[in-house]
């Protein structure tokens, strides 16, 4: 079993001066839920090399079993400082995909060539892929085999408008996901604020923010049937 997690190569919170990035907690989390199932992960993004971590997601009140056991893990930390580059990596080699969020893919990874036609790909083979919280925005631009939004039809979900009015960045980012998702004509739906949703359509998995990411894997692993 292979999984490719892919990761935002972008740095910078719109025009405010702050950075983003990955938020630590949504790759960690999966990470570990992978390993542990005994998938071998590979690490990819649009510039390859270390991705940008958000730097909120690494306060103490981010911390979770999860992002502690990754500071302690060596394997981990190497793999993270030399994720493969997108454009190089051959999509077929891979059972599953699974997108951490943060800020960061809703700059990049939306509108990245290469990630889009990898998910397009799954999409007609049938092959799981994943996104929590801001990394559902990967699917704003991917479009089915008829030429229509790829969530078109389909039950989703990702971070809400509440939840960025409540981080503030509300006229920071470059567009809402809920709001996008539902003009490409996604069922979407959502829980409470802040607490786990995921939502499982045929094979495409998303969760709504970081408390989700952890069953968001457990998900794909079940569409992988382990």
């Amino acid at each position: 079993m292979k999984i490719l997690m892919v990761l935002t190569s972008h740095d910078r919170l719109g025009n405010t001066g702050r950075k983003t990035g990955f938020w630590l907690e949504e790759f960690a989390a999966p990470y570990y839920v992978f390993k542990d199932a005994g998938a071998q992960v590979v690490l990819a993004s649009p510039k390859g090399g270390p991705p940008p971590l958000d730097p909120k997601s690494d306060e103490p009140d981010a911390q979770t079993a999860a992002t502690e056991r990754y500071r302690n893990d060596k394997d981990a930390i190497e793999a993270l400082t030399h994720t493969e580059k997108l454009s190089k990596v051959v999509r077929d080699d891979f059972d599953a995909v699974f997108y951490p969020g943060g800020h960061g893919p809703m700059w990049d990874l939306a509108e990245d060539p290469d990630s889009i036609e990898l998910i397009e790909a799954c999409d007609v083979a049938g092959r799981p892929l994943a996104a929590v919280c801001h990394a559902p925005a990967v699917l704003r631009n991917a479009l089915n085999r008829d030429g229509d939004p790829l969530v078109k039809g389909r039950k989703v979900t990702g971070f809400t408008n509440s939840e960025e009015d409540a981080v503030g960045l509300t006229d920071v980012v470059p567009f809402l996901l809920e709001d996008v998702l539902k003009a490409n004509g996604a069922h979407y739906s959502c829980g409470e604020d802040w607490k786990p949703h995921v939502v499982v359509d045929g094979h495409l998995v998303t969760g709504q923010n970081p408390a989700s990411s952890e069953d968001a894997a457990r998900a794909l692993l079940r569409l992988l049937g382990r």
